[in-house]
């Protein structure tokens, strides 16, 4: 199937709304061709500056705009923050994932540390991904130098939906964020969040923005909304699995080589609408015992999720 750029929103809202069967069933075909062997990736995720984030993001507990702040923990070093990822190596992660609650990446001590916890993470064998807002040309010139494989950066909605969630930034904003760090030659870690008040045309408007970024997001994780007791999303009704799985199946369409990554919601997901998302076109999870702010299965768990759904873990 060759690659497209080019999916219009009716196309790809048609695909969300097909019978779910079918849509199994074609997202099938291009993931067994994409992903001989049936290969899953194992990301671990650590939370290094959490909390008294300056945006205001409606679905985030870090936001310094909500009851939910959780700021107060002191920013981890880096021999902490080493430590957590050579345990994260140790229990089987391939890539360990770092975040800090920033508007924008701030110079000086707080990024020489940064680039020391990637030189570190690759040193031990490990990809290395961060997430921490925006950023400069020279900022993710130099997160390239010290080995970084992957900058997270979530659209989370269509431009339509957008200025429902977020006022504090806008979407051009972070697709500019997207376009620097491509010309750095970092891959690029992009997707969204459903379940935050928006309809399916959302949906496909996300994914229609996402599929024509040429070349395709080699990551592109999908999150179910994790509702938050003090964020302005406190009271959203919890995602329909099947949603997810559709999101899933979409995405795996749309950009067959992508690592399709499911991610937060998870934890509230049954092993049997885990299993179906990996079914559908997931190949990657998040994998550890906290996602940023919000909890995730355990380890253990994990492994025995994958032994029963017959997968292995990647490489």
């Amino acid at each position: 199937m060759p690659l497209r750029h080019d999916w219009s929103r009716g196309e790809i809202q048609s695909l969300l709304e097909l019978p779910l069967m079918e849509l199994l069933w074609r997202a099938q075909a291009v993931h067994r061709q994409a992903n001989p062997g049936y290969r899953v990736q194992l990301a671990s995720l650590l939370s290094v500056k959490t909390g008294g984030c300056e945006e205001d993001c409606a679905y985030c507990p870090q936001s310094m705009h909500h009851s939910s702040d959780v700021s107060g923990r002191p920013e981890l070093a880096v021999e902490p923050v080493l430590a957590r990822a050579r345990a994260a190596r140790d229990a089987g992660a391939h890539r360990f994932c770092m975040g800090w609650a920033w508007r924008e990446i701030r110079d000086g001590a707080p990024f020489e540390a940064m680039l020391a916890m990637v030189r570190g993470v690759r040193a031990l064998g490990l990809e290395a991904c961060v997430t921490a807002g925006m950023l400069s040309d020279s900022q993710a010139a130099r997160l390239a130098e010290a080995g970084l494989t992957a900058y997270n950066h979530n659209l989370d909605t269509s431009p339509e939906h957008y200025d429902r969630i977020i006022t504090t930034r806008t979407y051009q904003e972070r697709l500019e964020t997207l376009q620097r760090v491509r010309r750095a030659g970092v891959t690029l870690c992009c997707g969204g969040i459903i379940g935050m008040g928006e309809g399916t045309g959302d949906r496909a408007g996300l994914l229609q923005v996402l599929s024509s970024l040429d070349p395709h997001p080699e990551s592109v994780p999908i999150n179910a909304l994790v509702a938050v007791e003090g964020t302005p999303l406190e009271d959203q009704p919890a995602v329909d699995p099947l949603e997810l799985v559709r999101m899933v199946a979409t995405a795996r369409i749309l950009m067959p080589q992508a690592r399709v990554r499911l991610s937060a919601g998870r934890e509230q997901l049954s092993r049997e609408a885990q299993i179906l998302c990996l079914l559908a076109g997931a190949d990657s999870i998040f994998y550890g015992d906290t996602l940023l702010t919000t909890g995730n299965p355990a380890v253990e768990a994990d492994r025995e999720l994958l032994a029963a759904a017959g997968v292995q873990a990647w490489p």
